[in-house]
This record gives C-alpha cells, structure tokens and sequence, in this order.
C-alpha cells in the first residue's frame, strides 16, 4: 500500500494531470487507518499534482476530500487557502479543520473564506468569537464624477381616486420592497452598514435560533453593548429588530428570514405575503437608519455616563421596552 503513491507519481504517457490527481485522491480515501508513512507521502504528492491539475479537477479533489477525517494538516491547510470557489466545500463540511486553522483562514483569506466558515455545521465559542470580532467591510460603491448632479429622488405616484385601499396598500408595500432591495450601498450616507460576514453570522443563528450568539453577533455589528442588542430582541413584535435590520442595509429576503425564524408568529400569511414581508415592506430604509443611529448614540451615552438605572429621556424613548432579561424566554 505504502508504494501506490510513488507508482501514481511516475509519468505515464496516456495518462493526464487531472486523472493522476483524482486517482491519487481515490488511493487516500481507501486508507481507513493511514500510517504516518502514508500520510507524509500524501501530503508530498498533493501540493505538486494539484497545482499541475485543471480547477476543474481541483475541485472534484476537494470535495472529495472535504468528507475524509484523515487529511493531513497541511494538506488541510492549503487546500483551506485555495481560491473560494475551489475552498468552499472544504470550509464547510471538513471534519480536519480545527479551531486554530479555521479562525488562521478566516483572518488571512477574507471575507469570502469566513463567510464559508460561518456555514459549518458545529462552530465552537471560540470560533464565533474570532468570526465576530472580524471587520471584513463591504467595497464602498464609486462616487458620482466631479460636477454629475445627483439623481433626483423618486416621487411616489399619487393613487387616483377610488383606487381600493387593499390594492393601493399592495402597491405601497411593494414599491417599499424594490426601493430597499435596489438601495446602493453609496446610497446611505454614511449610516452603519452591516458587512456580508456580519449578515451572514446573524443569518446563522437566525436559523439555528442560537439567541445568545445572535445578540452577541448584533451589539458587535453595531458596535454598542450586549443591552441594547437584548433590548431589540425583546421587542415580540419583531419591529425594533426589524427596524435595526432595514437601517444598517440589510437584504430585505434576509431580514425577513430572520424575523421569521426568532418571530414564529411572524411566518403566518398575512394576504400573499408573510407578517415579516409586511412588516419590512412597511419600514423607510432612511427613518430606519436613523433610528438605529439614535439608538446607538443613546445606548453610548448611557454607558459613558454609567447610568443605568435611570436612563435620560433619549434613552427611555429609544428603549421603551421592560426587563430585557425576558428576552430569551420570550423569542424561543
């Protein structure tokens, strides 16, 4: 077994890169229990047959090896800092990569690798930790040439008259959805704007409804404490997170994922959308962002000043909810 690598290596005339590369592959996966010998032997022969191969087969040897727990780590760690679209399935389901490796990958190969580490079936604290504490930003979008006026601003059309409330209340929502979804990036003038890993990390545990990493993950997104982050979850009616999400820029499909999924009530159908859709439809990107401007402001002010026990009205108006330590049996 131990002399099966070395015969893959030698040259063959009819036989090309990608194959040699695949049936190096399919030789480890036969291993179950892989000596040392072997393991060194693999990881000499991977590095040189990969980058000789095409990407196609490059990729059909990572997924490959994505499911096999023998790999070794440095084969592991190299084929983790390959290109995205070669990584990814190693990112996500490779039971060889530990702790250590993945927070090295995600805070050297950007954004687009720790997104894909984000997607992992089980992530330990300290991983969360490090993915969180990450500032991956999104590219600002170009500025409009010198002298270029801005674009005007879109008027709502007036409805005429005897127009159905129902059908003009369909409209509204729906010309409030195409404005948020075709929102640019440019566009905010300077409010807080999540970055993709930070939507992706809120959208994970969302799904998995892991609420004390969800508040963790949202005060770091907004840079304000744990309070203010409980405070927003506590709001049943899933407005103030809803609001929070819609002001710093988030996707309007993904904002309604997650309320849907730390709100169940709102998943119910309300008309042909769900209560989350309206809810976000109903929302101003601008009085959003404002708000949550306020929100932060409020939230650092009070902790400055170290008065938590009787909040200025600013903050009474910007938290008007009760005992935020009800939060997590209120929203599972």
């Amino acid at each position: 077994m131990s002399d099966r690598f070395r015969d893959l290596e030698k040259p063959q005339p009819l036989r090309r890169r990608d194959v040699v590369l695949m049936a190096t592959v399919s030789s480890f996966e036969d291993l179950r229990h892989p000596t040392r010998s072997e393991l060194r032997q693999f990881a000499e022969l991977f590095k040189p047959l990969f980058e000789a191969s095409t990407d196609e087969a490059r990729r059909q040897a990572v997924a490959a090896l994505s499911q096999n727990p023998n790999v070794p780590q440095p084969v592991a760690l190299f084929v983790a800092s390959q290109p995205i679209s070669i990584a990814a399935p190693f990112l996500m389901s490779s039971p060889c990569l530990d702790d250590e490796t993945l927070m090295l990958v995600a805070r050297t190969q950007g954004e687009a690798h720790a997104r894909a580490i984000v997607r992992r079936e089980n992530l330990s604290p300290t991983v969360v930790d490090a993915l969180v504490g990450l500032r991956h930003t999104r590219p600002a979008a170009p500025p409009a040439a010198a002298g270029e006026p801005a674009p005007p601003a879109p008027v709502a059309p007036q409805p005429p008259a005897g127009r159905p409330v129902k059908e003009e209340r369909l409209r509204t929502d729906l010309r409030n959805l195409v404005r948020h979804v075709n929102r640019p990036d440019g566009d905010r003038l300077g409010l807080r704007t999540l970055s993709t890993l930070q939507e992706a990390l809120l959208i994970r545990f969302a799904r998995t409804r892991e609420t004390v990493h969800f508040a963790t993950a949202l005060a770091d997104a907004l840079s304000a404490s744990r309070w203010l982050a409980e405070r927003i979850l506590l709001d049943i009616s899933g407005k103030q997170l809803a609001t929070t999400l819609v002001g710093t820029g988030m996707a309007a499909a993904d904002a309604t994922f997650i309320l849907e999924r730390l709100y169940p009530h709102l998943a119910e159908p309300d008309g042909q959308v769900s209560r989350a859709d309206r809810l976000i439809a109903s929302l101003d990107p601008d009085r959003c962002g404002e708000r949550v401007e306020a929100w932060r402001r409020a939230d650092s002010y009070t902790f400055a000043q170290e008065r938590a026990a009787e909040p200025d009205p600013l903050v009474a108006e910007a938290y008007p909810l009760p005992n935020e330590r009800r939060m997590a049996r209120r929203i599972r």
